[in-house]
């Protein structure tokens, strides 16, 4: 889908080359681990642990480098049902250090077309993390949001933003459309990327993403507690 240019795998990203599938393999073996052999189109595959530390590594630094300046940031998620708690103790933790978590566009309409259509969702944030929601949906610990790859409400915050509803970020963090989008448009970007979603690795590979962490996106919340302690820890985040 990606080498097809099919918007659902670019998640906002343009790419400058064109990659092909053995290219695109290639990238994807050398960046999370996973079997970058065409015959391998069946069966379980599995991320490379020692990849996600060092990228886990990279991701503290940048974080500990916009930190130190203080500087605002803009946190977001396409993943809120399992991604949400290790987000959040981000958002607190640059917050504490003295970062501005923005929340622009609170409450606006976004358009995103899914394979049901054109749906209307809602940009809402949480414990200063950006996602949507169902109109109408309250924000309860029963419905964090919704999943989507669409950079569309980044492009909607970055929008309400240049119209004044805060400062433009410097950094964006996420995962999906936020972390491609915000790349395509220049904004220093960093996130979290499963093996199934190359966007985000392809952006980094051409210079418009700072740093992607490979990992199951899709296991439970409470095993990404480990990995948001490293991050805190390595950071000087903690609180």
């Amino acid at each position: 889908m990606f080498v097809a240019g099919d918007p659902r795998a670019l998640l906002g990203l343009e790419p400058e080359r064109d990659w092909r599938l053995g290219d695109l393999l290639q990238l994807m073996g050398r960046k999370c681990g996973v079997s970058a052999d065409p015959g391998h189109t069946s069966g379980q595959d599995v991320i490379d642990p020692d990849r996600t530390i060092v990228a886990l590594s990279a991701f503290a630094d940048r974080l500990a480098a916009v930190a130190a300046a203080a500087a605002p940031v803009l946190i977001g998620t396409g993943h809120p049902h399992r991604l949400l708690g290790f987000y959040a103790s981000l958002a607190a933790g640059l917050s504490a250090a003295g970062c501005t978590v923005l929340r622009p566009a609170q409450g606006r309409s976004v358009d995103i077309t899914t394979r049901f259509g054109v749906r209307t969702y809602n940009l809402d944030y949480v414990r200063g993390v950006a996602l949507v929601r169902e109109p109408g949906a309250r924000g309860c610990g029963s419905e964090p949001g919704v999943h989507t790859h669409s950079p569309l409400p980044l492009r909607v915050a970055l929008g309400a933003a240049m119209d004044g509803d805060g400062p433009l970020p410097a950094m964006v963090i996420g995962d999906h459309g936020w972390v491609c989008g915000a790349g395509q448009l220049g904004i220093e970007a960093l996130g979290l990327a499963d093996a199934d979603d190359p966007a985000p690795f392809v952006g980094q590979a051409e210079g418009r993403v700072s740093v992607v962490v490979p990992l199951d996106d899709t296991v439970r919340s409470d095993y990404y507690r480990p990995l948001t302690r490293y991050v805190l820890n390595r950071a000087c985040l903690s609180q």
